[in-house]
């Protein structure tokens, strides 16, 4: 189908979604993360696709926030549906079972910092800049800024963050562990494409079954994790992958993988 916020390119089981509304610096109201939900849930369902990538049109932003003007005109009601909404699409985001890469461009500021953080990874170019300024213009952060950013660098660095509203140079979120990597602008997309394809050639199940035991681990004791771990490890050395990937090392040959 056709979207009427989004670009999407799908080539090598690699999807290649853009939001495409650069005049306004790729801003979310209500309309576009409604969509984003269904777009997510469609590449979910296609067998073609096994990663997907994110970015923003034009140069300056990859998400530079919620629509201000959209949020200011908001009636309680309508407020509460569209923290709702945010906070739904991008947990939905998190636990795909697909790989999600973050193509940080340029500004990711507020909601654009919450998307990203509901990727797997997060690749920013020189340029970009993110941060949680919800404060600034009397809001909180409310599609997870809070509860995310506190998991990937802490509570103290994000109460710092948080509470001033400070803006965060790509390479001090590389620092703080908020990006994963770094790169040139000219080299965002393609660096974000060979990292997906590294990852693709790797076992599909130990992947995911790796993410799952990632982020629902974080919502439990050790002692709880590492069980889950456990029973996630056995689900794996089930599979016909599990038995390929090590007859592959023994027989000194590349594996080929099947997702079986």
């Amino acid at each position: 189908m056709g979207w009427e916020y989004f670009l999407v390119e799908v080539e090598e089981e690699i999807a290649l979604v853009t939001i495409n509304r650069p005049k306004v610096l790729n801003a979310v109201d209500f309309n576009v993360i409604k969509e984003a939900g269904v777009l997510f849930r469609e590449l979910e369902e296609r067998s073609d696709v096994r990663a997907i990538i994110l970015t923003g049109a034009g140069e300056k932003a990859f998400i530079a926030g919620g629509d201000i003007a959209a949020m200011n005109a908001l009636s309680m009601d309508e407020a509460h549906k569209f923290v709702a909404t945010g906070q739904r699409v991008i947990s939905d985001i998190e636990r795909s079972s697909k790989l999600t890469i973050a193509a940080i461009n340029g500004f990711a500021l507020g909601g654009g910092t919450e998307i990203a953080m509901g990727f797997d990874l997060r690749i920013a170019s020189e340029k970009a800049m993110l941060g949680l300024p919800e404060v600034s213009v009397g809001l909180i952060a409310g599609w997870g800024g809070t509860q995310r950013l506190s998991r990937l660098i802490g509570k103290g660095r994000a109460k710092y963050y948080i509470f001033t509203g400070e803006m965060i140079p790509a390479a001090e979120a590389e620092k703080i562990g908020l990006v994963n990597k770094v790169v040139p602008p000219e080299e965002l997309i393609p660096t974000c494409k060979k990292i997906a394809k590294k990852i693709l050639n790797n076992s599909p199940i130990a992947v995911l079954q790796s993410k799952k035991s990632i982020n629902e681990g974080l919502n439990m004791s050790l002692d709880q994790g590492q069980k889950y771990e456990a029973d996630a490890w056995l689900v794996n050395y089930a599979t016909s992958d599990r038995n390929e990937g090590l007859s592959a090392f023994l027989e000194k040959r590349k594996p080929q993988f099947k997702g079986k």
